[in-house]
């Protein structure tokens, strides 16, 4: 039987993840503020590579 977090680190906050660094590219990209798109590239890394490094280690 699956852990409940396992759940919140594969579905929920990846998403959340990923929206906002759509958010901060865009905006990043628009305004050309290099800092903001930094941080949304970043973001976007981490929402990707965040779910294989936590769920390697609960699961």
């Amino acid at each position: 039987m699956a852990i409940v977090g396992t759940t919140i680190f594969s579905h929920i906050l990846p998403v959340i993840f990923g929206f906002f660094s759509f958010v901060l590219i865009i905006s990043g990209s628009l305004e050309d503020n290099t800092p903001k798109l930094c941080l949304g590239i970043a973001l976007f890394v981490i929402a990707c590579a965040f779910p294989y490094a936590v769920l390697s280690v609960l699961v």
